[in-house]
């Protein structure tokens, strides 16, 4: 599974836009999430993906995510 990498390699105004359309940027926020942790087997990238899994449809942690990709050039709290 390598959504995470596809998604990174996309332009960073796209990554933002996917993020934060509201069902669309959970289901993109879960599919890298679990992608990464996938592909790492990280604590963090586990905690990370059941969070966002559980409490996702929320919508903040997604808006997070997005701040934090213009900010950082990557998700919050993934490794």
């Amino acid at each position: 599974m390598n959504f995470d990498v596809w998604f990174h390699k996309q332009d960073k105004l796209i990554q933002i836009i996917l993020l934060i359309i509201p069902f669309v940027g959970w289901i993109v926020d879960l599919l890298v999430r679990w992608s990464a942790f996938l592909k790492n087997q990280s604590t963090v990238n586990l905690i990370m993906a059941l969070v966002i899994t559980i409490f996702g449809e929320f919508w903040v942690l997604t808006i997070l995510d997005a701040v934090w990709i213009a900010l950082n050039n990557k998700l919050f709290l993934e490794e």
